[in-house]
């Protein structure tokens, strides 16, 4: 497989990819921007499925949205509040996780 294969698979379904947020971090194949849009993917999904589990859908062992944060957090991705929709699901609107200058992504 190569990289751009595995860049899509991680963008399309993150934990098809990674078994936890940590993982993305150590990943050394892809840049802090790559990083920070595959966990803020990853933070939509979990989203996704703490309100599918709210609504008395099936669950399954899942990374959670507090561990994607923290991942995010540690990359030094801040999260705007201000630009998160007012949903159930409260996924992160991509303008909402600014990016660290210093990894040359847009902020």
């Amino acid at each position: 497989m190569t990289q751009e294969d595995r860049m899509r698979r991680a963008l399309l379904d993150p934990a098809s990819e990674f078994e936890t947020p940590d993982e993305v971090l150590a990943a050394p194949s892809f840049t802090e921007p790559e990083k920070i849009e595959i966990l803020r993917r990853w933070e939509y999904d979990a989203s996704e499925l703490s309100v599918a589990e709210e609504e008395g859908m099936p669950s399954r062992p899942r990374v959670t949205v507090a561990q994607v944060l923290q991942a995010l957090h540690h990359l030094g991705a801040d999260i705007d509040v201000g630009h998160s929709p007012p949903t159930k699901q409260g996924g992160l609107d991509r303008a909402a996780v600014k990016v660290p200058k210093s990894t040359g992504g847009p902020a």
